[in-house]
């Protein structure tokens, strides 16, 4: 399916017509007939789509500008320059990538799903159980969290995009820094 079956089609027809169905005092008028098989040409589309409408609710077969449409329902985390079999997937995961926002899992699977790789995630806060009162807590004293994305070739992942996704997927009360840098694979080769 295309977009283009959204728009009239040279030779596609309609499975009603219009013309078949006018008054009998119609069904030998030639204007009649052509000035309605004008409409069937315009409609045949509609039909075309309205046949197949649950396909373009699957985001595996619905035609690209649709599952560009479809993520904007969803709130999948894309700005537009990802591959269309990676916008799809965004689109099929966005429910469960909600379910899990602002936990470190969730975090997790938005920048793996963006990047194509795991992120480290380093978080200020503990927890911690004492039977005496005011005994030191763990972590950080000032909450915080940070994400190092390790890749290959720094210089081709957007920092702004990084940003942007770990932004939208963290607790939303935690500050946050990022930072990308050369994988260590890479540095041990």
């Amino acid at each position: 399916m295309t977009g283009s079956s959204r728009g009239t089609v040279p030779g596609l027809a309609t499975p009603y017509p219009l013309g078949a169905a006018l008054p009998a005092v119609y069904a030998e008028d030639d204007f009649g007939q052509r000035f309605v098989s004008g409409l069937d040409v315009v409609l045949a589309p509609l039909f075309n789509v309205l046949d197949s409408l649950e396909a373009y609710f699957t985001p595996s077969l619905a035609p690209a500008d649709f599952v560009d449409y479809l993520a904007t329902w969803v709130g999948a985390e894309l700005d537009g320059s990802e591959p269309l079999p990676l916008r799809r997937h965004a689109v099929a995961s966005a429910v469960a990538l909600h379910r899990v926002r602002g936990t470190r899992q969730g975090l997790a699977a938005a920048v793996r799903l963006a990047f194509g790789v795991a992120p480290e995630i380093t978080e200020s806060g503990g927890a911690s159980w004492s039977a005496r009162p005011l005994g030191p807590f763990p972590g950080a004293p000032v909450a915080g969290l940070h994400v190092v994305l390790r890749v290959a070739d720094p210089a081709s992942v957007d920092p702004h995009r990084l940003r942007a996704v770990v932004a939208a997927a963290r607790p939303a009360h935690l500050p946050f820094t990022v930072a990308v840098t050369t994988s260590r694979t890479a540095e041990g080769a």
